[in-house]
């Protein structure tokens, strides 16, 4: 090794006292906006577990970004567990907070806070469950403050969409092994497999404006609903064919500039990376791919985003946990560096 340059190396890094170079102002930058004025970190494993490790809070209002959990799973056609995977995602530690791809800290870009569960009446009952998550979201809504949400399961998006979609339709990027636009099953409409297709007919989502993404299995027979209403599904052979890139621009092309949610359900990847889900299917999106998909969206105007369908008892290695956590913190990323909103 080159004697001046390990003098060098040794002069400007050799006796740092603090945990960040100083050298990259990004980074120098960031690095202070995850300590304490002491020049601390936290802890991850002490403390009260919340969603990325955000402040917890008692309201919503004042903040920009709230992250709620929606722990409900009366609509599974399956295994059911989903109502847990709020508690799991919060149980993570160590997502974030620097966002290499966007080079920040969301968290210091908003005002956002874990604001807790959405509270229900009833734990029998899906049609008074899925009012009162839109009642709830309507709410936030009327603060102005974009939710964030962990899952339950996917019909938890039916009513979040209600109440975002209510002044006009919403588009949607959706990543998920089933297209979830089928009709009535076992006499109810209400059902995790049912929700963007009552989205649609209830005019909250606009299905030119939707891609799909990762769809496959054997429950292609349920989804005419999308080809017929103008959605744009990537079926896993399609997005194994196109490739990140290609499909990252195709979803740019549908959704357009307008506001647009994003909603991941975990079975979209395969059980290799995401055993803990009530419907795996094999051949999923591996999970580099799928965070690489959500970093090439930068630049889109989100205004709500979920995760959704982690069943944790599933999942003895909580890998879907993590992968699920880290998937948030991608959907936050998104909404906050690398928004497209306008100013």
């Amino acid at each position: 090794m080159d004697e001046s340059k390990l003098a060098q190396l040794r002069a400007n890094f050799g006796n740092r006292e603090v945990f960040h170079d100083g050298q990259d102002p990004v980074l120098t930058a960031a690095g202070r906006q995850v300590q304490s004025p002491e020049g601390r970190r936290s802890k991850p494993y002490t403390g009260i577990s919340t969603f990325l490790d955000l402040p917890a809070a008692d309201s919503a209002a004042g903040l920009d970004i709230a992250l709620v959990g929606v722990p409900m799973d009366l609509g599974v056609s399956n295994r059911p567990g989903a109502r847990f995977g709020p508690r799991a995602v919060r149980s993570i530690e160590r997502i974030g907070p620097y966002h290499p791809t966007f080079r920040g800290v969301p968290k210091a870009a908003v005002r956002a806070a874990d604001v807790g569960d959405v509270p229900f009446r009833s734990r029998f009952s899906l049609e008074q469950s899925l009012e009162d998550i839109e009642e709830y979201y309507t709410a936030l809504t009327a603060l102005g403050v974009r939710p964030l949400s962990v899952g339950g399961d996917h019909s938890i998006t039916y009513p979040i969409l209600k109440a975002l979609g209510r002044k006009a339709p919403v588009a949607l990027v959706h990543i998920d092994a089933h297209c979830d636009t089928m009709g009535a099953f076992d006499g109810s409409k209400f059902h995790h497999g049912g929700p963007f297709r009552l989205a649609v007919l209830d005019g909250v989502l606009d299905p030119e404006r939707t891609i799909q993404i990762g769809i496959r299995g054997s429950s292609n027979m349920f989804w005419e609903f999308s080809h017929a209403s103008g959605m744009t599904v990537i079926y896993m052979e399609d997005f194994m064919r196109m490739g990140v890139p290609a499909v990252a621009e195709r979803a740019r092309a549908v959704v357009g500039t307008g506001p647009v949610y994003i909603s991941v359900d975990v079975d979209g990847f395969d059980p290799a990376y995401a055993p803990g889900t009530g419907t795996p299917e094999a051949g999923g999106l591996e999970a580099r791919e799928g965070l690489a998909l959500l970093r090439a969206l930068g630049g889109l105007h989100v205004i709500g985003a979920d995760v959704v369908e982690v069943a944790p008892q599933y999942d003895p290695t909580t890998n879907t946990s993590q992968l699920a956590a880290q998937l948030l913190f991608e959907e936050f990323a998104l909404m906050t560096l690398g928004s497209g909103a306008p100013a």
